[in-house]
């Protein structure tokens, strides 16, 4: 069997009770989309593994839940520190211009002086707006995600993300 595609979508971050449960960190938009996917992948001793989720729901600010064959605090502590997985065929289909952050990772990055700047890392998530986080020879640079304002064109035809930012600008000309 081949593993499908995976896209992490979250982390398990904590033990909740003691019937099993855990404690969720979801990358998800919103958090708890995350509890709508079941199979999960659960990254653990080097491998993928899949677990039925059995319940889960929103607990105050976080997420909990309970996956098939854990029944103890002792049995859910060992999956504490996995990443979340689930397939790429799990996710819904996003309309014309819109990414999941998995399809930004690994682009190029050039401004619009054709310089390149780098390639995409990850994005991060500062609350007011996300950030692209690239790898170039000039070191780490971040750029808001803002489309028009600094992101001008995605194009994943030819893997490539051009940007509005200046890579000799000062910290203050291209603060988030």
């Amino acid at each position: 069997m081949t593993t499908p595609q995976l896209i992490s979508i979250g982390r398990i971050v904590g033990v909740f009770g003691v019937k099993g449960w855990v404690k969720i960190y979801s990358n998800a938009d919103p958090p708890e989309n995350l509890l709508s996917y079941s199979p999960w992948y659960l990254f653990q001793s080097g491998q993928w593994s899949i677990h039925a989720v059995d319940e889960a729901r929103v607990h105050g600010k976080g997420l909990v839940a309970r996956l098939a064959g854990c029944e103890n605090r002792d049995q859910a502590s060992t999956m504490v520190g996995c990443d979340i997985a689930v397939t790429r065929s799990q996710l819904p289909k996003l309309p014309p211009g819109e990414y999941y952050w998995t399809d930004l990772i690994g682009l190029d990055v050039v401004n619009t002086q054709g310089q390149r700047l780098g390639t995409v890392n990850h994005l991060y998530s500062t609350g007011a707006n996300d950030v692209l986080v690239i790898n170039g020879s000039a070191g780490e640079i971040w750029i808001p995600y803002v489309y028009e304002r600094y992101i001008l064109l995605v194009d994943m035809t030819t893997h490539q993300i051009t940007v509005d930012w200046d890579e000799q600008a000062t910290e203050s000309d291209n603060a988030l």
